[in-house]
């Protein structure tokens, strides 16, 4: 029950004209943010389907911007293969022309200086940076350089190493591929393409010393081949670690040596084989695969014999042959080692043209996919802005005139009151 009192007039008009600017000021709140909904209670089911549109909406940006990041990556190692490529295919020229046996030895060894060059070119673009000043080819190793060269005297060069030094070594110092950018809901696309895989040209072989044939693991204890782990459980013999490795995804099949009994490891395409053991593991040691873990490059037992070169391996035999003036040797391991290379070469540049097909397909998808759901939360949040303007000039007029009224209605001020 309300009390009649002679300031009932004025409160019941201060309470409705604050309710008139309350309603003003949230329209020019939802004009401002051009949205429709400020508080859950506004429109509760509307609301929960916009956080789910606009959470949708925020993860299918990530992914365009991801797999606008893999296309341009995958772009920039297409450009070094490829070059990779065509200085591969000059190499192979000049062998070809060095095992004509037409030639004289001078001749032969301006040839091998030409491609001494071309080596240190081939090892300048396996260490390419790439436009985000990352190393294109070091794996997931990215501020390491990936390739170093050894410099030295090579016989049958008439400069002095100081004058023209020569390439005498190159080294893997890089790591496998291991960096993944996820493109779409929970599908990744690989990033990295190893120098230890884009560079190599034979498959690798590694023979172990050692007769396995009494190995039993007496603990529970991994390895990992290629980036890929491989448990082993206390008792495992020999032929149990060969067939978990040919059980497993790693580029790599085992069998044993009939001859030694020992382990060995060959992979399945051309690529710088991986291993090691994990933690206080020591399978491969005790096999005699390595000698220890070095910080993820494979550091082989000094007894085993490993087979199966990087195509900068294969230049600087072909090199070092045309000095020595062996057109045979030319004819048939330099060719031979040029075709392997470019074989591999040419397999990597169409498994990097695959990835960057399928991130272009992505983000063509992901360009068509945006809008809709874009469009999905305005309809739900979004604020017509005609409508809401409108609405604002007539309830500003309506609180304009509601003062208007209240000031006949309320002519009494403070001098009233004290008569």
């Amino acid at each position: 029950m309300r009390r009649i009192a002679t300031n009932m007039p004025s409160l019941d008009s201060q309470y409705y004209l604050r309710r008139q600017e309350e309603s003003i000021a949230n329209m020019e709140n939802r004009i401002g943010s051009q949205k429709r909904i400020l508080n859950l209670r506004d429109d509760p089911l509307a609301a929960s389907h916009a956080v789910r549109y606009d959470s949708y909406l925020s993860r299918l940006e990530r992914y365009e911007k991801n797999s606008l990041y893999a296309k341009d990556h995958y772009n920039e190692v297409d450009a070094y293969l490829r070059q990779t490529n065509d200085i591969l295919q000059r190499v192979r020229e000049i062998a070809v022309q060095g095992a004509n046996g037409i030639y004289s030895r001078e001749d032969l060894g301006y040839m091998a200086t030409e491609v001494n060059e071309l080596l240190k070119e081939l090892v300048s673009l396996a260490n390419a940076l790439g436009a985000d000043g990352k190393q294109l080819f070091s794996g997931d190793k990215v501020d390491t350089e990936p390739f170093r060269i050894v410099a030295g005297a090579v016989q049958g060069a008439d400069a002095s190493p100081d004058q023209n030094p020569m390439v005498v070594q190159v080294e893997y110092q890089g790591a496998g591929p291991g960096r993944r950018t996820e493109i779409s809901e929970g599908n990744y696309a690989d990033l990295d393409l190893g120098g230890g895989d884009a560079f190599w040209s034979e498959k690798m072989q590694i023979f172990s010393p050692l007769n396995g044939a009494g190995y039993l693991a007496r603990t529970e204890q991994s390895f990992y081949l290629d980036g890929q782990e491989i448990h082993i459980a206390p008792g495992d013999s020999i032929y149990a670690v060969v067939d978990k490795i040919n059980d497993s995804t790693a580029p790599v099949r085992a069998y044993v040596d009939p001859d030694t009994q020992g382990l060995v490891l060959e992979g399945t395409n051309p690529h710088l084989i991986r291993a090691e053991d994990a933690g206080d593991g020591a399978v491969l040691q005790d096999l005699g695969i390595i000698r220890n873990n070095n910080a993820g490059i494979s550091d082989w037992n000094p007894d085993a014999t490993v087979s199966g070169g990087s195509l900068f391996d294969k230049v600087i035999e072909l090199r070092d042959a045309l000095f020595r003036g062996d057109t045979g040797l030319v004819g048939s391991q330099g060719i031979g080692g040029m075709d392997s290379a470019l074989t591999n070469i040419q397999a990597r540049l169409a498994l990097n043209g695959s990835r960057q097909e399928r991130a272009e397909m992505t983000w063509a998808r992901l360009n068509q996919e945006i809008p809709h759901v874009a469009a999905a939360l305005s309809r739900e949040s979004g604020l017509d802005l005609v409508s809401a303007a409108t609405d604002l000039a007539l309830m500003k007029t309506a609180h304009q005139a509601a003062l208007q009224v209240a000031s006949k209605l309320l002519p009494q001020s403070l001098l009233d009151f004290l008569r």
